[in-house]
Parts: C-alpha cells; structure tokens; sequence
C-alpha cells in the first residue's frame, strides 16, 4: 500500500482544473492551457516528482461560452483519475463527481477500482451541485433550496459508505433511493475509504462538509475573515469530534522579477482577457455580486480573468513563497496551485518556490 499524501501532515499543495480548456484563466492568450491528455500526463509525472500533494480535478459538460468557451473542453475526471494513478508513485489523484448525476452504487465501485490502481492514492472531491444550465443540458432539474441538494448528497454517500463497509449483501430504502435489494460492494478501498473534498459555502454545505469531508474547499479573499472562518469551521467539526482541513486555491504567475510577473499578468488579462465567458462564470457562481461594493467587485472581475477568484501569488519567487506562507498562517491546510500554462511554468515554481517553503517548515 502506497502512502496517500492527504493523510498525512505538512501544508498542502496540489493543482487545480487541468483537466478542462484554459485550465483557471479564461484568455484569449495563445499560450493559454491545452487540456490534452498528454499534457496532463506529462505535468502529473512532473508533480509527483517534485513532491506536490495532489491533483484536482473540475466536472464539467459545458462551457461558459465567449471567444474561447471557457471550459468547453472537459477530460471526464473518474477515467483522467484512473489514467493519473497508473502513471505515477505518489500523488494523491482525485475524481470529482456530481451527485445527482452519478448513481453512488456505480461511483462505490469505480472509487474503489481507481484506488487499487493507484496502491491507496484516490480521493473523492463530491459536489452537490450549483451550476443549473449544466444540470439543464443533462436534461435534469437543480433543486433551488439547499437543504434538497445537500440531502440527497448526504443519502448518496451514506449508501457509497455503506458498500464500503458491508461484507454481506444488504437493501436500501431511503428517501431519494429506494428498493435497492441484496447489494453488496466488493472491493472496498484500500484503507476502506478515501479522502473526501468538498466545496462548501452556505449553512447546509458546511454542514455536510464538517459531517463527512476531511478537507472543505473555499475561496481566500481577504485573510483577516478567512482566519475566522477557518477558526468557526474548525469549531464546527470539533463540536462533532471531527477534525477537517480547510483548503483553499490559488493562481500563481512567478517571474526573477515583479515586474515580469506583472506584465505577464496585464498580457493575459489586460489584453486578451475573455471578458464574456468571466462575466457569464461570475453570473453563475456569485448570485449576488451586485450587492458587493463597486472596487471590490472590480477586484474580484480581475481575479476571475486571471485565475478563477483564486488567492494571487504574483510576483518573484520570494514574493510567491510569502504569500503561500500567508495562507498557512492564517490556518489554510493546503492550496492548489493553478498556471496559465501548468506544464510551462510549473518546472520554475517548483526550483525556486518548493525550497523557499522547506526553509520555511511548511513543506
């Protein structure tokens, strides 16, 4: 059995989105991320040499449309995850799968082939559910109330929990699956379950997430309130006996100097940002931005062209260091790390900013 590097300590660090078209940063730029599959090979084998955590992925059917649709091109993530695992040592890889359109007898199974492949190295990042168009080009309908996605998301992996530890057949009948008879799972995952992700912001989802995850996924906008959400969230699982990671993501242009960071950054936003595709992906994913201050909105719109609202590292590799150590002394368990172009630019990130953080005890 292989080592899985999410159950183990030290701050994390993992990478983000290369399974989908521009990667985080929807521009127009040429060089913008090529989602192939060899790509993906490559930058895994390169990541799992240089030590990183662990790989994300993002489900997605459709794009945000503009100039380059925007995550219009999509390596499914359960096969991406089984290809990744067979391919390297060490990396913790995981799938990212949708409740509603996943039946959680067939993700039990595929979870647990995926985790044999990889010796112990699969995760499971579950989503209940947010996006409506794609639900709608999936011919399914999104509940608009929280407590309905998150309580089919707690039922789908209740039963996923239930086949992983039964060693008789067993039924179901539950409120959203029913007349289930004689199942049984076999194989389980290697240590009977695997690392679970999920990306929480109202009441109910960090409810679900402080129940069951063992890392829940937010945005870090302003470090001062992420210290306090970090600490209420921990709070939160300890009052259930639980501990839970709070990870975050973050979008990385490191250059020798700031100024080249910051021309690059004014190259792929300034002058080739696909403004239509970020205003469609902020549309969707903050419902109520209009209610933010106008700069902060601004702020946030520029973030979104360059890298998705992820943390900004910008800047040299001390400057780059600096602000992943930011993140983990406001209480962050980990990041993931997101390039315009991940194959490129990793290999310089991974020389200078990977020994500046061993220096600094966090890695």
């Amino acid at each position: 059995m292989t080592q899985n590097r999410m159950l183990t300590g030290g701050f994390k660090l993992g990478t983000f989105s290369t399974n989908c078209s521009s990667g985080m940063t929807p521009t127009q730029a040429p060089d913008r991320w090529v989602n192939s599959w060899d790509n993906n090979l490559k930058l895994g084998k390169m990541l799992d040499a240089a030590g990183i955590d662990f790989m994300l992925p993002i489900a997605r059917w459709i794009g945000y449309g503009g100039p380059t649709d925007f995550h219009g091109g999509v390596l499914e993530t359960m096969t991406w995850a089984a290809g990744l695992l067979a391919s390297t040592e060490n990396i913790t890889v995981f799938a990212t799968i949708h409740t509603t359109a996943n039946h959680p007898v067939v993700v039990a199974k595929q979870i647990a082939t995926i985790d044999q492949i990889g010796h112990g190295r699969a995760g499971l990042n579950i989503v209940a559910g947010w996006n409506k168009p794609e639900y709608e080009a999936l011919g399914m309908e999104l509940p608009d109330d929280h407590e309905s996605r998150y309580s089919y998301a707690q039922e789908w992996y209740d039963l996923i929990r239930k086949i992983w530890s039964s060693d008789k057949h067993f039924d179901w009948d539950g409120k959203h699956f029913r007349n289930i008879r004689g199942l049984k799972g076999d194989p389980a995952p290697v240590r009977g379950s695997v690392p679970i992700i999920n990306a929480a912001g109202s009441p109910q989802g960090r409810e679900f997430a402080t129940d069951n995850a063992n890392f829940l996924f937010t945005p870090a906008i302003d470090l001062a309130r992420s210290k306090e959400e970090i600490a209420a969230l921990k709070a939160q699982a300890a009052a259930k006996n639980r501990n839970v990671g709070v990870l975050t993501f973050s979008h990385v242009v490191c250059r020798p100097t700031e100024k080249e960071a910051r021309d690059y950054v004014h190259y792929i936003v300034d002058e080739n940002a696909d403004w239509e595709a970020t205003d469609n992906l902020i549309r969707l994913q903050l419902a109520h931005a209009l209610s933010f201050p106008h700069d902060l909105l601004t702020q946030i719109r520029y973030g979104f062209a360059l890298g998705h609202g992820g943390f900004p590292l910008i800047g040299t590799p001390d400057q780059v260091a600096a602000g992943i150590i930011s993140l983990h002394e406001a209480g962050f368990a980990g990041t993931t790390l997101s390039f315009v172009d991940y194959v490129k630019e990793f290999p310089y990130f991974a020389d200078e900013v990977l020994p500046r953080l061993a220096r600094a005890g966090i890695r």
